[in-house]
């Protein structure tokens, strides 16, 4: 019998952390500490968990992602996005791990025309993308074999989402207004899980490690992601209309990137990831919320 791999997932209480743990199945022997069980502020205490567990992979699903907040709370932010991905990358590369890491579309200032790709230069236009895009880089430098998963508009039948604070609304209010002029690709956390699975059965040597864009297929705004929402809720929806305003109409401390669309073509030829559909994902998601948002 083939001896099960260690996986060391932080963040299992995240969304692409619970799909992990739903889907990781049972060729790995999963470490999953909880919040409280490892803090991320403390740089030894996570490398001492580390070196106790002595995993084979590592996936950091864990991150400062309150976009707004962390416009006031760059300290922190720095501290979970950028310190904590290069003390995991560090212990990663001493022990011979492999590392799987996310980050993010907004470490692009979302003036592009096209998808961007992963060599094209990046330029946050806030705190979060400035600390995102510095674990990125930490973590390249470290010369751990590590992976890191750009994604965007993450959702999930978990958490605090787009997706469920839309469905909230959208059964509450006669009228919902929803910024019209951000495009991207909406992506739920189960392809992200899907993703990494397939990068983590490759246990790639370092010829494939780096830096990838993975996204849901297709693109929309928040104002059409609202509609499809809608679309799906039939009577359980009270609102009759989806009002489009303009991003100057809905002020927010952290400014985002109008364009965000990400070319994963380099993904798809390294791993033979497949990729579906924002609309695809949308269904799948859907299908499990009743049975999941109780958690």
């Amino acid at each position: 019998m083939t001896a099960r791999r260690r996986l060391l997932l932080f963040g299992v209480s995240g969304q692409v952390g619970s799909e992990l743990r739903r889907l990781i199945g049972d060729g790995w022997e999963l470490h999953a500490p909880s919040e409280t069980a490892v803090d991320f502020r403390d740089s030894a205490a996570l490398r001492s968990f580390v070196r106790s567990v002595r995993p084979d992979a590592v996936v950091n699903a864990a991150a400062y992602t309150a976009v707004d907040q962390a416009e006031s709370q760059v300290e922190l932010a720095e501290a979970i996005n950028a310190v904590a991905p290069q003390v995991l990358a560090e212990e990663a590369e001493r022990l011979g791990a492999l590392l799987v890491h996310y980050s993010t579309d907004y470490v692009f200032d979302g003036t592009g025309t096209r998808p961007y790709r992963e060599d094209d230069p990046p330029a946050p236009l806030s705190a979060y993308g400035r600390t995102k895009l510095e674990g990125e880089r930490r973590i390249l430098a470290s010369g751990a074999r590590a992976v890191i998963l750009r994604t965007s508009w993450v959702f999930s039948p978990y958490g605090q989402n787009f997706l469920l604070t839309m469905r909230r609304l959208l059964g509450e209010r006669e009228s919902v207004r929803v910024v019209s002029d951000q495009r991207g690709a909406p992506t739920a956390a189960h392809a992200l899980a899907d993703a990494t699975l397939t990068v983590l059965r490759a246990d790639p040597g370092t010829e494939r490690c780096g830096l990838y864009h993975c996204t849901a297929a297709g693109e929309t705004t928040w104002h059409g992601f609202a509609a499809a929402i809608l679309s799906r809720m039939g009577p359980a929806a009270r609102c009759r209309q989806v009002v489009p305003i303009a991003t100057a109409d809905y002020p927010t401390p952290a400014r985002r990137p109008a364009y965000s669309l990400l070319d994963c073509s380099r993904l798809i030829s390294a791993f033979g990831w497949t990729r579906t559909t924002w609309e695809q994902q949308l269904d799948e998601v859907w299908a499990r919320l009743d049975s999941t948002t109780a958690r």
